[in-house]
């Protein structure tokens, strides 16, 4: 994976500020890289640095998505921070 599209995407996901969320898809646009979500998600997926808090990246359908450390784990996560989520959905 190119570390340029690496970097701008850790950067992206690490200003996603407590109790807000993306989908794999802004973080894509954001970082510069219009029709890479599905590539967002598979970085994401291998990132184990935990000051990027990938668990704040959902599915642009508002569901939560993959997580590495499990979809419960990314789900509990999200309620402590305040992200309202109904049968694995979140509310925008």
């Amino acid at each position: 994976m190119n570390s340029l599209f690496l970097k701008k995407v850790y950067n992206v996901v690490g200003k996603i500020p407590k109790g807000q969320v993306l989908s794999y898809g802004e973080v894509a646009q954001r970082a510069g890289f219009f029709k890479a979500s599905r590539a967002v998600g598979n970085v994401l997926n291998k990132n184990r640095d935990c000051m990027i808090p990938c668990h704040r990246v959902i599915r642009s359908d508002g569901k939560i998505g993959g997580y590495n450390k499990g979809k419960n784990k990314k789900i509990s996560i999200l309620r402590k921070e305040g992200v309202k989520i109904i049968k694995d959905k979140i509310v925008r």
